[in-house]
């Protein structure tokens, strides 16, 4: 395939990020910290190429991301890291089935409250 005809590629694997589904910028638009017009103009990864914030999906679906040294949830104030797992899974939830549902990706993200 020619490489104008591939989708988004990885900025970490340079593998082509097939769906949104397993899509670390659409999960952080998701979440709030992309805005939706830089979705066109920001580096793709696939989630599992941003541990970092994978670690946070905590779901049977999705299987879990360890981190270990200074970014690790386990190096964190627990307190943080349970808000970051719920809001971040919700995310991650959000992200999964936002199609089905028949969203505009404008209503894609999520408040901060549940």
């Amino acid at each position: 395939m020619a490489r104008c005809e591939r989708g988004y590629l990885c900025e970490v694997c340079g593998d082509e990020v097939e769906d949104i589904t397993i899509s670390d910028l659409y999960l952080r638009f998701v979440m709030g910290e992309v805005d939706g017009r830089a979705l066109m103009s920001t580096p793709e990864r696939h989630l599992r190429c941003n541990p970092v914030v994978a670690q946070f999906i905590v779901d049977p679906d999705f299987e879990p991301v360890v981190v270990e040294g200074p970014f690790a949830k386990t190096e964190l104030d627990p307190t943080d890291v349970a808000a970051r797992e719920e809001f971040v899974t919700r995310a991650w939830r959000r992200l999964q089935e936002a199609r089905q549902l028949g969203l505009a990706i404008s209503e894609y993200p999520l408040s901060r409250t549940p």
